[in-house]
């Protein structure tokens, strides 16, 4: 805690220092002057951000004040970054997991699925990382953690009148090896299966945001799971038998008690209220409304996309009344208000920067010292930048790194001629596979913060993890993406 406070302090003072310093003092050859005022602007923000100096969501606000004043940026081109339809898109999709949450939907679907894998200790495992990887591709990494963890723990002590004795050493083992297992799988899966939709995970939406804003595509709902999915399935696949083989080697044999611990929960929650049932129809038409848009609905409505899905989808829960509570919906603005804004205006942060880099001419500027690099093998180019963010989210925040560096890749892509889908894409992957420290993600701090493991554990088995995912999002980048989304990497078409 001292180090944190003292990591503060030092960022406080530096951050303005290192403005100062850029703004008036160093002059690099060739950068314009609102190029200068936006590479200072970024190093203060930057700086603050990785220290949380002052609260992550307060130090997105600079670029608003500092952009304008140094000419970065127009006030106009700034403030419309805080409103990008894609920030609308997450809001949607967060309205809906907020009402999962509120009925206990989340939880129904969470048992429902480890019930149908079955109860053997390695069943077990592949249960809650299907779950919890289906349940972070809609709700909060955060809350799917919390919720998943929480059915571990009582799964496990549920089991430890049953093995947890003095006189069965294996069975004991068995216990501390399925619990090690299923815990540190929760907090992996949950942010695996992040990675697989747009809203899944912040830094999906910062790509997605960035693209739109800086090349004008826009990255659908459809196209990027096209992508997304199979990487996340194999990385699942891997995550389970690394797990259960490996890590902390599980017997197929059944676990009498885990059944039962799984059937006294789904009994505990009743039969499907209205209001769950509601809340599930509304998510299935919005999912599937997302994943058919591109081929199917927008046909009839050319113009729609995902972002009017997803407020339509959170607008019909304010319309559907709540047969448990008198006049009430089913969705009110008092458990709206639960939006995670702070993150939002993040989001907001990144775009302004990003809007800086591209209107004052910092990004080409960027490249060209970059060009340099046009050498380098792709392969090899997109496995270091993988590697890189993969490593460095370990200790800094994943959303602030990706707004930083995606228009940074988005300048070296340009100047070395490769397609800038690439890179980026990588980054953005590879930030949401932190696995080896708490301070990583907040799937990682829930589950360490429960006890049932160790920073040793959570470092030797989290290494092991992001050396295979950044292997996997090179080759799946480099493969893939030509396949899936018809993107020859070799080709800057912008």
């Amino acid at each position: 805690m001292e180090s944190k406070s003292l990591a503060s302090k030092i960022g406080l003072v530096l951050g303005p220092v290192l403005f100062i310093i850029f703004q008036f003092i160093v002059q690099p050859e060739g950068m314009s002057e609102s190029g200068r005022s936006v590479l200072a602007c970024t190093l203060w923000v930057a700086t603050w951000w990785t220290t949380e100096a002052i609260p992550m969501a307060a130090t997105s606000l600079l670029p608003i004040v500092i952009l304008p004043l140094t000419g970065g940026a127009k006030i106009d081109t700034v403030t419309a970054a805080y409103g990008n339809k894609i920030l609308f898109l997450y809001m949607g999709g967060f309205i809906i997991a907020i009402a999962m949450e509120k009925w206990n939907l989340h939880k129904r679907i969470a048992l429902t699925i480890i019930s149908w894998v079955g109860t053997n200790s390695r069943g077990i495992v592949l249960g809650f990382i299907i779950a919890t990887a289906f349940l972070s591709m809609w709700i909060s990494n955060t809350a799917t953690s919390l919720m998943m963890v929480t059915i571990g723990i009582a799964l496990i002590s549920q089991l430890g009148g049953i093995i947890d004795k003095s006189d069965m050493p294996d069975k004991v083992k068995l216990k501390a090896n399925l619990g090690k297992a299923l815990m540190l799988s929760i907090a992996y899966a949950a942010s695996i299966g992040g990675m697989g939709t747009l809203i899944g995970t912040p830094t999906n939406v910062v790509f997605s945001a960035i693209a739109q804003q800086l090349f004008d595509v826009e990255i659908s709902f459809a196209l990027w799971m096209a992508f997304a999915m199979p990487l996340v399935v194999v990385l699942l696949t891997i995550l389970w038998w690394y797990m259960v083989r490996v890590a902390y080697p599980l017997p197929k044999k059944p676990l009498a008690g885990g059944r039962k611990q799984i059937e006294d929960d789904l009994k505990e929650l009743g039969k499907m209220s209205w209001e769950e049932k509601a809340v599930f129809a509304v998510f299935t038409l919005t999912a599937f409304s997302w994943i058919t848009s591109s081929f199917l609905l927008k046909k009839f409505l050319p113009g729609l996309d995902d972002t009017i899905i997803a407020m339509s989808g959170a607008l019909a829960l304010f319309l559907v009344p709540a047969k448990s509570e008198a006049n009430k919906m089913v969705m009110d603005w008092e458990s709206a208000v639960k939006l995670p804004w702070g993150i939002i205006v993040l989001f907001g942060g990144g775009l302004a920067l990003a809007a800086g880099f591209q209107e004052s001419g910092l990004a080409e500027w960027i490249g060209q010292q970059m060009s340099l690099l046009e050498g380098v093998n792709l392969l090899l180019l997109i496995f270091i930048i993988a590697l890189m963010l993969n490593f460095l989210t370990e200790v800094t925040s994943n959303v602030a790194t990706a707004s930083i560096m995606l228009p940074i890749l988005a300048a070296l892509s340009q100047s070395i001629g490769v397609h800038p889908f690439g890179p980026m894409i990588a980054a953005t992957l590879a930030a949401s596979c932190a696995f080896m420290l708490p301070i990583a993600t907040p799937p990682n701090a829930i589950v360490f913060s429960f006890g049932h493991v160790e920073m040793k554990d959570m470092i030797r088995k989290g290494f092991a993890l992001n050396l295979a995912s950044t292997v996997l999002i090179t080759l799946s980048v480099y493969f893939l993406m030509e396949l899936v989304l018809g993107i020859d990497l070799s080709v800057n078409p912008f």
